[in-house]
């Protein structure tokens, strides 16, 4: 019994210093974001925006057995895509570029322009309204076309290949119907 209060002192205390630090860093958890140019965007999504990657947008799409044109052609070689495929996926992928470089970089002003109203303290309810309907619209253009991209890219390929793809993705080997469209087994 002797060695279980020390013990379970020495718990409280470690449970207590812990429990503070982590208080402490979740009640500064934008420190450091004040000093970006666009305080809601890093400079990693800024750059990512500017050169019309993904981040993510489409990922209802990749996740759902519609790979991008990206990474099609990134594995081009272990899909086993014919020359008119790669050709044609080229073609997809520029044209992606092509459409969401610009959409990214509307982005990217719309943001400056909502941080410079705040920054400059000028910011009213309507203009509020206006800048986050319309960051809200480019944002939905830009999710848009990549997902649309991902469509076009799977039209391309075999049912094998988008199998493949899952695999070496490190997704499962058949994209998973909603469990609303199983049938009863039963």
């Amino acid at each position: 019994m002797k060695n279980i209060l020390p013990i379970a002192a020495c718990a409280v205390a470690v449970f207590t210093a812990l429990s503070s630090t982590a208080m402490a860093q979740s009640s500064q958890p934008y420190s450091g974001m004040q000093s970006r140019p666009i305080k809601a965007l890093s400079d990693q999504q800024v750059a990512d925006l500017k050169a019309g990657r993904g981040m993510g947008l489409a990922l209802a799409a990749e996740l759902n057995g519609y790979p991008g044109p990206s990474h099609l052609l990134e594995l081009s070689d272990k899909l086993g895509l014919t020359s008119d495929q790669n050709s044609t996926l080229k073609k997809v992928f520029d044209a992606m570029k092509a459409e969401t470089i610009p959409i990214g970089g509307d982005l990217v002003a719309r943001e400056e322009q909502l941080d410079r109203l705040f920054a400059e303290n000028v910011v009213s309810e309507q203009q509020l309204k206006a800048a986050t309907e319309s960051i809200g619209e480019t944002q939905a253009r830009l999710r848009n076309a990549h997902l649309r991209y991902h469509l076009r890219a799977r039209a391309i390929l075999q049912p094998s290949q988008i199998r493949r793809y899952a695999e070496l993705r490190g997704y499962s080997a058949e994209p998973q119907a909603p469990a609303h469209h199983k049938h009863n087994q039963e």
